[in-house]
């Protein structure tokens, strides 16, 4: 069927039961460039008001940020209140943990305190007081006198969490600052606990475990998952061989995917009320599955086998794995996705050719 013909079959009769999820890299943009037919299959959806939501690992800014840049660089109307990055499930946790250590890019410290979080403190404020706390930075004095802020003490009262946002761009210093957190005396700043324990003095998040990317260099680049797998492994070394307790979120976890179909569920309500305008969204606690789900079928649209087809395939939607990202034909696939297609725009055709059929 034409996308014309798909237009005058959803006209006649539309429908509510069905809803996609989006991958963004590699699906609609690579780096920041739109991928042919991302457009087009935004608008088809618009058009027709059928539910879907952006569902990526990517993150760093906020989500009011990164949907005006979407919708001005692939000219379709999308509401911060349609993304889900790696990091916007951190908002269940405002209530638990005040004084955070967040890793990132320099954004995610007002993306953290957007928030709510209270206390918001970096690696490079930690970094700009005593610099031989990482011996190896490449963090010029320029750098911290513009990017640091100073608190009023960051040893006399403990961390409470540590909370990686999005891959850092100061690997050494960060994976410093985290392991002395893990190992310390409570979560206080400059101290070291006694024993060794598979539980960390205080609990870290990674928001996403994706060990490669897909930007315009033609080999994949590591990812925020590499990250993790340092700080899992140093951690190891420093605790006999004990297994570090650690939290990661972001696709293919269940509890991405259970936060991700509150907020499509959320979002479809706002079509048939007409208030894809407002602000307000039903924010679902971190681990909590919909009772009920409106929808048929829902499709993941997505470029990464181990993370956005893998995930859709446990927690029961429909895949469709791209070719304009990190997967190449021959690649071993960890599941059979619902169908591999060249492009975006063909993913969302094929599905709504096979609910209208």
């Amino acid at each position: 069927m034409s996308l014309f013909g798909i237009k005058r079959a959803l006209t006649r009769a539309l429908h509510t039961d069905i809803a996609f999820a989006f991958d963004i890299d590699g699906v609609l943009l690579r780096s920041k460039t739109p991928i042919p037919g991302a457009s087009e299959a935004l608008k088809l959806l618009n058009n027709e008001k059928i539910p879907y939501i952006m569902l990526t690992n990517g993150g760093g800014v906020l989500e009011k940020q990164r949907t005006e840049f979407l919708s001005d660089a692939l000219d379709v109307e999308i509401s911060p209140l349609q993304i889900v990055q790696s990091h916007t499930p951190f908002k269940a946790l405002v209530n638990r943990h005040k004084k955070v250590l967040c890793c990132g890019v320099d954004t995610v410290r007002e993306v953290a305190e957007t928030y709510g979080f209270e206390t918001v403190v970096q690696p490079v404020d930690i970094l700009a007081l005593n610099k031989v706390i990482s011996p190896f930075t490449a963090a010029s004095d320029e750098y911290l006198k513009r990017v640091a802020r100073k608190h009023k003490s960051l040893s006399k009262t403990p961390f409470e969490a540590i909370m990686v946002f999005n891959d850092p761009r100061d690997w050494a210093t960060d994976i410093q600052i985290i392991s002395d957190l893990l190992n310390s005396d409570r979560g206080y700043l400059g101290t070291l606990r006694k024993g060794t324990s598979e539980q960390p003095s205080i609990p870290i998040y990674f928001s996403n475990d994706d060990l490669l990317w897909a930007n315009h260099y033609h080999l994949n680049r590591f990812g925020q998952g590499a990250f993790r797998i340092i700080i899992n492994s140093l951690y190891s070394k420093l605790n006999g061989g004990k297994k570090l307790n650690d939290v990661s979120i972001g696709k293919p976890t269940k509890l991405s995917y259970d936060f991700a179909n509150h907020v499509l569920i959320d979002w479809r309500q706002k079509l048939i009320d007409g208030t894809t305008n407002s602000t307000e969204q039903l924010l679902p606690e971190l681990g909590i599955s919909p009772k009920a789900s409106p929808f048929e079928k829902v499709y993941m649209v997505g470029d990464n086998p181990a993370s956005d087809i893998i995930g859709a395939f446990n927690y029961g939607w429909e895949s469709c794995l791209v070719r304009t990202g990190v997967f190449s034909d021959g690649d071993k696939l960890p599941c059979k996705p619902t169908m591999i297609v060249d492009n975006v725009l063909q993913a969302v055709i094929k599905s709504l050719e096979g609910h209208n059929s």
